[in-house]
């Protein structure tokens, strides 16, 4: 391999003297601007290194001592501080008194979805679409215990069946079949004459041995036609909006064991500002009464 310094015949630019095969390497630097740029960034990096604590496991803190984390508690307050007024409004409002001033609404609702989506998205989604296996849909107009601003602000503050409030949400259904209060065959014709209420019995007989069963037992909370009682938090069943499974199979499974699902009480969590903003989100969700 020739180590011949010259200048290449076709394009002018010299040579590195190196060829391979016949083939010349030609000597083409780096741009200036582009080498001067490299040297202002190493440059930038060695001062940044003396400076802050840029060396993982060595404990330099760097000249300045400052830290991101170390300044997220300065930033903190002064957000806190810039939102105070309007969080003072808040607790001092109804949730109907927010509703109705736009300012402290749009205020309201920014805060509301964050604060949903920290503490209750894990549960009734994202979108406050629910899930089945206990968890209510928060934006439709099926409410258990009411969709007004007061019934949701009630619910969030007080939960449902957590034993933290004494005005807290929910009584708790008999377990029919572990109680001894009704046998199997009695609860599969009650969950036959619940399936009617909806047009989906497909056994009349039973049906009708049924509906006598639920007026003895189940009646007296969830209405003689299945309408529901928001009062005690006895979900409607004449439609087809279901928490744990319409089917035969899941109906009989609430009659025979119960259920009883649960939600904190937030009030002994949360701000009272942050239970507003998220009474006034949940009612915005489309379901709102």
């Amino acid at each position: 391999m020739p180590t011949k310094i010259e200048k290449d015949a076709i394009s002018g630019q010299m040579t590195t003297g190196h060829e391979w095969d016949g083939l010349k390497e030609l000597n083409t630097p780096l741009p200036r601007w582009w080498l001067w740029t490299l040297y202002a960034t190493i440059l930038f990096s060695l001062v940044w290194v003396v400076l802050y604590p840029a060396i993982p496991g060595t404990g330099w803190k760097g000249l300045t001592g400052w830290t991101a984390r170390g300044d997220l508690p300065a930033q903190v307050a002064g957000e806190r501080a810039r939102i105070e007024p309007m969080l003072a409004r808040l607790r001092e409002a109804t949730p109907e008194q927010v509703a109705a001033d736009p300012g402290l609404r749009a205020f309201a609702l920014a805060g509301g979805r964050g604060a949903f989506a920290q503490n209750c998205a894990g549960c009734h989604g994202s979108g406050g679409q629910g899930a089945q296996g206990g968890y209510p849909s928060l934006a439709d107009d099926d409410w258990i215990y009411g969709g007004s601003l007061e019934a949701i602000g009630h619910t969030i503050r007080h939960g449902v069946r957590a034993g933290e409030s004494d005005e807290q949400r929910g009584l708790a259904m008999p377990a029919f079949l572990a109680t001894g209060m009704m046998t199997a065959p009695q609860i599969a014709d009650t969950a036959e004459w619940v399936l009617s209420l909806t047009g989906r019995s497909t056994d009349a007989a039973a049906a009708g041995r049924g509906e006598a069963l639920f007026t003895e037992n189940c009646a007296s909370c969830h209405g003689e036609r299945g309408e529901g009682n928001r009062d005690m938090g006895a979900p409607r069943l004449s439609d087809r909006i279901w928490l744990y499974g319409g089917d035969k199979a899941s109906i009989v499974r609430s009659i025979s064991y119960s259920r009883a699902g649960v939600m904190p009480a937030w009030a002994t969590r949360l701000d009272p500002a942050i239970v507003n903003m998220l009474t006034v989100y949940v009612h915005s969700l489309g379901g709102g009464e």
